[in-house]
């Protein structure tokens, strides 16, 4: 080895028992050239190399220093593990401890880890928690002939693991999942049993139907085990975190959009008009909703942004270009996340500290738009810019049926059952697309919009027109250039 190391051979007051020895040899920290866990930490003892890998340089410092002063104090080091005589004689204490007493089990140990996490977390975060760990539950039960369905344990999972309806009786239609789920379900220890960990995995990355789930609800459910895990770690449940031992595994579709989702500008006319004609004109059920989807349409804004958007967030003047200065999203979560009780969250923006707002310029055909539509229909509760019939919050439900009837009135019937604009965040898909085709520089796009230039480039380079013909035409100049100068 060619690292610099230092060694306790000659520091030792007598001979070491059977399985220990004096002879230790500490290298220092290198680097291993990976992503997950970058610093590596070796040692040898009796001429065995030992070692780890860590996620920090200071986590691998720390654990360099505790084996240094294990070597300083004299210590015998064990042949087998290479670790110092003290914390041979601590893992055993601890594991002795553990036999003595029974692991918590899957379920409860959840309530506990959720519980301490619910007053720190949004609503949307709650969810994504109950999520996550409903699904691992499905491999960490025991079934036997005539257990639940799966659709029932992980509503059973997601109604027992809110804090406050700990001690309270289930409701009857998941009382027998709710009975599987706090009497079947294996200890936290299983987790470290290869057959039982393959099928958490594969439950992370499965519909119910058996159908892949999408990327990101994979990626968002192997995060909250990973922190639930470290966190065993932490607590003494588990003594490693055997995800880190996992090969990320990627399912579903990639996060780059669809370009057969984005609408041209004709067609986002006429699904705005239809908009108007969905419900009765006495409710007004639709022609309230034209301004919401033109807000995502010209702004880009996010549906849950719209829906908190307020007057006096607003600028409009009589002519030319007004603003629209986001502080706040509704997102839906449902009543049992929020601590309001309320089906809309109160959050501040996406990804931006709670205090920090968004000024995004609109053009004058969507100042137009909002001022026909605030003349109509004033505003709603709160101030709010959009509001159903009673002046309440805009449900997602509402917003989606609206949108499915306006596609069914302005698209022909082979484009109705195509992707085109089948979702209304589409809408701000296609005003970030046409910025960019517009040639607006990829970090104002960014800006305007609340994502990072990264995730710009990310989810939208298949989605930019011409930039190939421009760069050809580039390197034909530059060539052409080159030619002269022979």
């Amino acid at each position: 080895m060619s690292e610099e190391s230092e060694t306790s051979a000659g520091r030792s007051r007598g001979f070491a028992r059977p399985g220990y020895s004096f002879d230790v040899k500490l290298w220092k920290v290198t680097k291993t050239g990976r992503k997950s866990r970058p610093y590596r930490l070796r040692w040898v003892v009796a001429g065995r190399v030992h070692g780890g890998t860590f996620t920090t340089s200071a986590l691998a410092d720390s654990r360099r220093a505790e084996l240094w002063q294990a070597m300083r104090r004299g210590e015998a080091f064990e042949t087998e593990s290479g670790l110092p005589e003290s914390e041979v004689r601590a893992a055993a204490e601890v594991a002795e401890a553990s036999a003595a007493e029974p692991s918590l089990r899957w379920f409860e140990f959840c309530r506990k880890y959720v519980a301490g996490r619910w007053r720190t977390s949004a609503a949307k975060t709650r969810e994504g928690m109950a999520d996550g760990l409903a699904a691992v539950a499905l491999a960490m039960v025991m079934r036997e002939d005539g257990a639940p369905e799966n659709g029932c344990l992980r509503l059973a999972f997601r109604w027992g693991i809110v804090p406050a309806n700990a001690g309270q009786e289930p409701p009857a239609e998941l009382k027998s999942a709710y009975d599987c789920l706090t009497v079947a379900d294996r200890p936290v220890t299983d987790l470290l049993d290869p057959e039982v960990f393959e099928d958490v995995m594969y439950r992370l990355g499965y519909r119910l139907d058996g159908k892949p789930a999408a990327r990101e609800t994979y990626k968002r459910r192997r995060r909250v085990l990973n922190t639930a895990l470290e966190h065993a770690v932490i607590t003494g449940e588990l003594p490693e975190n055997p995800l880190q031992k996992a090969r990320n595994k990627q399912v579903g579709s990639s996060a780059v959009v669809d370009r057969r989702v984005l609408l041209n500008a004709s067609q986002g006319r006429q699904l705005l008009t239809a908009v108007s004609y969905v419900g009765s004109w006495e409710r007004s059920r639709g022609r309230r909703l034209v301004a919401f989807y033109a807000v995502l349409y010209y702004a880009g804004l996010r549906p849950a942004e719209a829906v908190g958007l307020r007057l006096s967030d607003c600028r409009l003047p009589e002519t030319g270009w007004g603003t629209l200065t986001l502080r706040e999203t509704r997102p839906v979560s449902g009543k049992q996340w929020t601590d309001s009780r309320e089906r809309h969250d109160r959050r501040g923006l996406k990804a931006r500290e709670a205090s920090t707002d968004r000024p995004v310029p609109i053009p004058p055909v969507l100042v137009t738009i909002l001022q026909e539509h605030l003349k109509r229909f004033g505003t709603a509760k709160e101030g709010r810019v959009f509001g159903n019939e009673r002046g309440g919050v805009v449900g997602s439900s509402t917003y989606w049926r609206v949108w499915e009837e306006a596609r069914g009135y302005a698209l022909p019937p082979d484009r109705v059952e195509s992707p085109l604009a089948g979702r209304p965040y589409d809408l701000r898909h296609a005003c970030i697309t046409r910025w960019l085709n517009a040639g607006v520089p990829i970090a104002e796009v960014a800006r305007r919009v609340g994502n990072s230039p990264e995730v710009i480039h990310r989810r939208y380079h298949g989605c930019i027109d011409g930039h190939e013909e421009a760069a050809n035409a580039k390197i034909a100049k530059a060539l052409e250039e080159e030619g002269d100068t022979a």
